[in-house]
């Protein structure tokens, strides 16, 4: 068998082996006679075709017997991959036995054979992104439980804001997991279905045993028969492109927020280290968040791939021109960017590196401001709202200005003293008071995600 060369430099950085062998040319055309075996077993269930023909057909649905290079070269000019597949298959079937030739791909049409034998490499597909997330679900629970009362930097428009907890944080890359594994289930009874209309979607070439042989064909590939073919209604294909986009770009903010922590200014958590892992060609010193670069670089490509999912739903008539062309690469390009970026993700998740001690040291380093609006929030009930803002308000330009603690200078302001005591304010600058529900949040989320385990 002829292999055609292909670019695998970039495959093991961005890309799951195990999806990248999912739709590999053996996975798509196995996928294929996958269907045309099963064809012909719920064709001679109903008696349509004899059943000695079943096992020459069967024999011939093997992608090792076929030359992926000349099966290549013919879609040029076929227009798809099942033309020259099914004639290629004839041909393999009538060397061992000419009869059961005449039975093969009986009543069906290529979009028939592409669409279910694309289903098929979905179910697969879908299994192993469960599995990942499910993987990176447990970790990151793990993780958001270990570090539910570790306290740093909340950031908004990337400043220090109010003190929150690294397993609140972590919380929240969970939820995102949680929701689309949600998704995932919820689609399935919709993705999981056969392709089988025939010519124009009615089976006419099958007459009155169109529907047994269409109920069977979908018994035989462990597939729902839906409601009718749906050879130019593609919601349920898109629908599942769309999740994973949706899953992209959760994956992508979790790189997103390990890359800014990793940032030496910050140093509070790091990708696990690895012999080689995200040096510099040229300095010793560096520590790349190599990982968190194919998260973001997956969540940076998928919109656009699932874009032009979304532009090729608006198909034309019974069969479509181009739009349905489209989708072929498209669809196995973002489940293998997916499958790549969930790879590096579960590395993250499982073997995150925590700094809490610079965490520490990070909160103070606006030396008490971070806690000015908790100060806020007890005077305001003592002096009213308004005085207490712009009292804090004052303070704080003070102690950037004489560069001093914001403690100091509250102590020394006698609006400040003359209602909260010495303790009180020890007690309202000490970053581990003022974390409201984060302790919370992680165990709903927790909770959230071991219901779906469970």
């Amino acid at each position: 068998m002829t292999q055609r060369p292909g670019n695998q430099l970039f495959d093991a950085y961005f890309t799951a082996r195990d999806m990248r062998e999912v739709f590999c040319d053996q996975g798509r055309v196995q996928a294929m006679l996958d269907f045309e075996a099963a064809l012909a077993r719920a064709e001679a269930r109903v008696g349509l075709i004899p059943d000695s023909a079943v096992a020459p057909i069967a024999a011939a649905c093997s992608a090792g017997l076929y030359d992926f290079a000349a099966l290549g070269e013919a879609i040029a000019t076929a227009g798809n991959s099942a033309i020259p597949l099914v004639k290629a298959l004839g041909k393999q079937i009538a060397s061992n036995d000419a009869e059961a030739e005449r039975y093969v791909h009986l009543g069906a049409t290529s979009q028939d054979v592409m669409d279910s034998g694309l289903v098929l490499q979905l179910r697969q597909a879908l299994e192993l992104i469960e599995g990942d997330l499910a993987q990176l679900a447990d970790s990151l629970a793990t993780q958001a439980q270990r570090h539910a009362a570790t306290p740093l930097a909340g950031r908004t428009w990337l400043q220090h804001a109010t003190p929150v907890t690294l397993g609140m944080k972590i919380a929240g890359w969970l939820g995102a997991v949680t929701r689309s594994r949600q998704r995932l289930r919820e689609l399935k009874p919709r993705l999981l279905v056969v392709q089988f209309g025939g010519a124009s979607g009615t089976l006419a070439a099958l007459g009155e045993q169109a529907l047994p042989i269409a109920q069977a064909l979908a018994e035989e590939l462990q597939l729902t028969l839906p409601e009718q073919p749906w050879h130019t209604q593609r919601d349920r294909v898109v629908e599942f492109g769309a999740v994973l986009g949706l899953i992209a770009g959760s994956l992508g903010k979790f790189g997103r927020d390990i890359s800014l922590l990793m940032q030496t200014e910050a140093a509070e958590v790091f990708e696990p280290s690895a012999p080689g892992k995200g040096g510099s060609s040229t300095m010793p010193h560096k520590r790349n968040p190599v990982g968190a670069a194919v998260l973001i670089g997956a969540a940076t490509r998928v919109p656009g791939l699932v874009s032009t999912l979304f532009s090729a739903m608006p198909q034309e008539h019974e069969r479509s021109l181009g739009l349905w062309h489209a989708e072929w690469e498209t669809l196995p390009e973002i489940c293998s960017l997916v499958s790549g970026s969930l790879q590096q993700a579960k590395l993250l998740a499982e073997g995150l590196e925590v700094d809490a001690d610079r965490m520490a040291r990070n909160l103070e380093l606006t030396q008490g401001l971070v806690l000015a609006e908790a100060v806020s929030i007890v005077l305001a009930q003592r002096v009213g709202r308004d005085t207490a803002h712009h009292l804090l308000e004052q303070c704080c330009k003070r102690a950037v200005a004489e560069q001093r603690h914001l403690r100091a200078v509250l102590g020394d302001e006698p609006q400040v003293t003359a209602e909260l005591s010495s303790a009180e304010l020890d007690h309202l600058l000490n970053p581990a008071h003022y974390l409201g529900q984060a302790q919370t949040w992680v165990e709903r989320a927790v909770a959230e995600h071991n219901a779906l385990s469970d």
